[in-house]
C-alpha cells in the first residue's frame, strides 16, 4: 500500500483537508513529528508522498533546531528518488532550500485572507482554480525564498513575489495554507497567540474572516489539492 508521510512541526497545522483526500486515494496516512521522531530510517517509494506541513520557525535555523538538516535530506532524497513531495508554508521553505534556494526574512509579515496573482504556468496548472472561482487563500508567514533552479513560478503576491512553484510534475511547493480545515481555524489563533499579538493584528477580524471565506476554501482548497494529487498518480 503506498504512503503519505505528513512531516509536522505544529500540532494544529496538521494536513486539513487533506487528510479525506488521502485517506479516498487509498494512503496509508501517517505523521512524523519534527525534532521528536527521527527521520534517517524513513525510506519513501516512487509511490508515496511526503509532505512537509508548516510552522513557526526559520527553514534556515538549523543552529538553533539541528533537526531541520536532517528534514532537508530527507526532502533532497526524495526528489531525487521521483518520490512527490509537496511542502506547505515552511515546508515550501524548506523544499526551496533542499532545491539549493536561498531563504530568507520577507520584507514584512504576511497574514491573513489576500488572492494570490497567477503567473501563465500557475493558471494552465491545478492552481488555475484561483482564478477561475476568485477567493483569498490564508497566508501565515513571515519568511520567503527564492525561485529554485529548473522550478516554475507559479503565483505572487505584491509582498511576497515567490508564493509557489513547481518542479516537474511530482513536486509543489506553496507559501500560502490551502490545506487548512477553517472550521478549526480557532486552534491556529490560540496556538499562534504570541505572534498575532506582537503583530498587533486584529484577532476578531481574522476569525471573522476566516469563518466567512471558510465554505468558500474548503471547496477550493480541495479541488486544487485533489487535482495535484491526481495528477502525481497520473
Amino acid at each position: 500500500m503506498k504512503r503519505a508521510v505528513a512531516l509536522r512541526h505544529l500540532a494544529f497545522e496538521d494536513l486539513g483537508l487533506l487528510a479525506d483526500l488521502l485517506t479516498e486515494r487509498r494512503y496509508d496516512v501517517s505523521y512524523r513529528e519534527a525534532g521528536v521522531e527521527e527521520l534517517a530510517d524513513l525510506r519513501l517509494e516512487r509511490d508515496d508522498l511526503l509532505i512537509v506541513l508548516g510552522g513557526p520557525i526559520g527553514a534556515y535555523d538549523d543552529d538553533r533546531y539541528p533537526f531541520l538538516a536532517d528534514e532537508v535530506r530527507l526532502i533532497e532524497r526524495s526528489v531525487r528518488c521521483d518520490v512527490p513531495v509537496l511542502g506547505i508554508c515552511l515546508g515550501a521553505q524548506l523544499l526551496a532550500r533542499a532545491l539549493g534556494a536561498r531563504v530568507y526574512r520577507g520584507s514584512a509579515k504576511e497574514i491573513g485572507f489576500a488572492p494570490v496573482t497567477l503567473t501563465a504556468e500557475g493558471r494552465a496548472g491545478c492552481l488555475g482554480l484561483l482564478e477561475r472561482e476568485p477567493s483569498p487563500v490564508l497566508h501565515w508567514h513571515g519568511d520567503t525564498f527564492d525561485l529554485p533552479a529548473g522550478a516554475r513560478h507559479l503565483a505572487a503576491t505584491d509582498i511576497t513575489p515567490n508564493q509557489a512553484f513547481g518542479l516537474g510534475a511530482r513536486v509543489l511547493g506553496l507559501q500560502f495554507h490551502l490545506e487548512a480545515d477553517l472550521s478549526r481555524f480557532e486552534r491556529w489563533l490560540i496556538g499562534h497567540t504570541g505572534e498575532l499579538a506582537a503583530g498587533h493584528i486584529d484577532v476578531g477580524r481574522l476569525r471573522a474572516d476566516g469563518r466567512r471565506h471558510a465554505r468558500a476554501l474548503a471547496r477550493i482548497g480541495r479541488s486544487v489539492l485533489a487535482s495535484w494529487l491526481d495528477g502525481i498518480r497520473a
